[in-house]
């Protein structure tokens, strides 16, 4: 099977496909979507998966098809905003593989970024 890059830049793609798995890269907030720079981790949460949502349905597949998730938080004390966003979209029935760390992120207004792998 071919793989299948898409929105490529010259450092990354956004998503591929290979084999019916879906790879995105790191999703952050969209600040621009959102109106504005905010210090809500809740918030960035749901813009991200929102983000999420969209990439798969243009892979033409969705969240109950998660097979794994990496979650990257700026202070780990975000936790359990990150955890309120998470579990009102997450699909419980189907829920992924699931590690959250705390880490350095690329721009200071960043307060969360979440990687995802799906099947199709």
């Amino acid at each position: 099977m071919p793989i299948q890059r898409f929105d490529c830049g010259p450092r990354m793609s956004e998503m591929v496909i290979h084999n019916d798995t879906v790879y995105l890269c790191g999703q952050i907030a969209d600040f621009e979507a959102m109106g504005g720079v905010t210090s809500d981790v809740e918030a960035q949460t749901r813009d991200v998966l929102r983000q999420i949502d969209a990439l798969l349905a243009r892979a033409g597949t969705d969240k109950s098809k998660l097979l794994t998730a990496t979650v990257y938080l700026k202070d780990i004390g975000g936790f359990a905003a990150m955890n309120a966003a998470w579990d009102a979209w997450v699909d419980r029935a189907n829920a992924p593989a699931r590690a959250t760390v705390e880490a350095k992120l690329a721009d200071p207004d960043l307060l969360v970024e979440i990687q995802v792998i799906a099947a199709r």
